[in-house]
């Protein structure tokens, strides 16, 4: 699906850590859910042999004489058995690097496998600051590719991120961003992107919170953004923030088999095609949250406003407004109860684009755009409004030191629930689709959550995962 992402900058932020900024892209394998399954093992001590004392006769015609005096030296000890030397590149702890399968099951993304070697850099307080991800794949739509993504936190006042990637056929991309001002302990907060994104796996099934599986098509979809957020600071709480976004987007036909292209079932869409917008938005946040990456207590509420107009240069003409908050209530040191709650409103939307609409979908809350439903793909329903409410419980489950590294094992149940719907007066809290599932988080503190959610509907088992909390 389009992926239409607002950044609004936050302290504590890190590399690749993309919920640390309000609204910001969450770092997912070329942006869709990529199921990563950490294969490796540590390399553990084996317990010795024990030596059994030498055997004495028992027999009673034997004559038993004293021991003759030890003048030889006293035998080396036996090498422990976990020391035998092997070559470093079968000593997973000795890679410089975390080995890491990759295996997408997204929804609408076909079969992807691939390997990615995973290297973290930390600074002099042991702090990750560095995330080094490169990766080669092979897509059973769009044939082989490589990544490279770079994502690094200069101080824990900036960081910056680089991605570039492309496969034998269709699938570019590339994403550039930096970050300044994250601690909000200045006047001014700033964010400047530029990204290149082409798609093939787009799904678009109509209209409305009745639409079923029999009305999937799909598409190619290419965008080149380049935008700039300036965020005033009143206090370390208060934020407002105004976004600036030029965009260029084009609907293509798709080159899927076996699936309708959005044009044979939708002629008239309007989005279908080339559109040029250029869009501005305003964010006001309230943030006591007691950190920005893993969160145990405190508020996240936002309020947000925009449009894109032909007066400004575009080519489509729309607006919206909402609210996006989340609380979390600690209920000891190792259980956290999270709470999401998001509604978002079109008061003019004849003219939008149908990737403009409100839609619901997938595993990440992105403020003033997508909210989650974790048992459906990206973008499974859109409309002109949209209502999204979520609960999950992080339990801490235990810790483990794995290549130089302390890791924390979280496990999270979770429920979604949502609609779209096409009045402004319609309840937003009747005929909600639900989604519940599982979510395995692995946390290497203070900066980087890497996750795993699986999650179920009523169409089939979902797996996304990434780096980041959902919201």
């Amino acid at each position: 699906m389009l992926r239409l992402r607002a950044r609004i900058p936050v302290a504590g932020a890190v590399p690749g850590c993309a919920g640390a900024a309000l609204g910001a892209r969450p770092w997912r394998g070329r942006h869709c859910a990529t199921l990563a399954v950490l294969l490796v093992a540590p390399t553990l001590p084996l317990p010795a042999a024990a030596t059994d004392p030498p055997a004495q006769s028992s027999s009673p015609s034997a004559p038993v004489s004293a021991p003759a005096p030890d003048t030889a030296a006293p035998p080396a000890p036996p090498k422990p058995v976990d020391s035998v030397d092997l070559p470093s590149w079968l000593r997973l702890d000795a890679l410089p690097f975390i080995p890491i399968p990759e295996v997408s099951t997204a929804p609408h993304e076909g079969v992807t496998v691939g390997v990615f070697p995973v290297m973290l850099s930390s600074n002099g307080d042991g702090q990750i600051n560095q995330i080094l991800a490169p990766d080669i794949l092979h897509s059973q739509y769009f044939g082989w590719g490589a990544r490279w993504r770079t994502f690094r936190n200069p101080s824990d006042d900036e960081k910056w991120s680089l991605v570039a990637g492309a496969k034998q056929s269709v699938e570019r991309e590339f994403d550039a961003e930096y970050d300044v001002g994250l601690r909000r302990d200045t006047d001014w907060s700033w964010i400047y992107h530029a990204m290149y994104d082409r798609s093939g796996t787009g799904r678009f099934y109509g209209f409305g919170n009745n639409t079923t599986a029999a009305d999937r098509t799909t598409f190619i979809d290419t965008q080149i953004r380049a935008e700039v957020t300036a965020a005033r600071n009143f206090t370390h709480a208060v934020q407002l923030a105004y976004e600036l976004r030029a965009d260029t987007v084009e609907i293509a036909s798709s080159v899927l088999n076996g699936l309708p292209s959005i044009e044979s079932r939708f002629p008239l869409l309007t989005g279908v095609g080339e559109v040029t917008e250029v869009q501005q938005r305003l964010v006001l946040t309230y943030d006591t949250r007691d950190s920005v990456v893993l969160p145990h207590s405190g508020q996240r509420l936002a309020a947000f406003a925009g449009l894109s107009a032909r007066a400004l240069g575009g080519s489509v003409r729309y607006s919206f407004l909402g609210i996006d908050g989340s609380e979390y209530r600690p209920v000891n040191r190792d259980l956290t109860l999270v709470g999401h709650l998001a509604a978002r409103y079109m008061p003019s939307y004849l003219d939008a684009p149908f990737w403009a609409t409100s839609q619901i979908g997938g595993d990440r809350s992105i403020v003033a755009e997508g909210q989650p439903l974790r048992g459906y793909g990206a973008g499974r329903w859109w409309d002109r409004n949209s209502f999204s409410a979520s609960i999950e419980a992080r339990q801490w489950v235990r810790s483990f030191h794995f290549f130089s590294s302390d890791l924390k094992l979280e496990l999270a149940p979770f429920v979604d629930t949502g609609k779209v719907f096409s009045t402004m007066d319609e309840s937003p809290l009747s005929h909600l689709h639900v989604a519940g599932g599982m979510g395995f988080r692995v946390v290497v503190s203070p900066f980087v959550v890497g996750y795993l959610d699986v999650g179920i509907g009523k169409e089939k088992l979902a797996f996304f995962s990434g780096i980041d909390y959902p919201f």
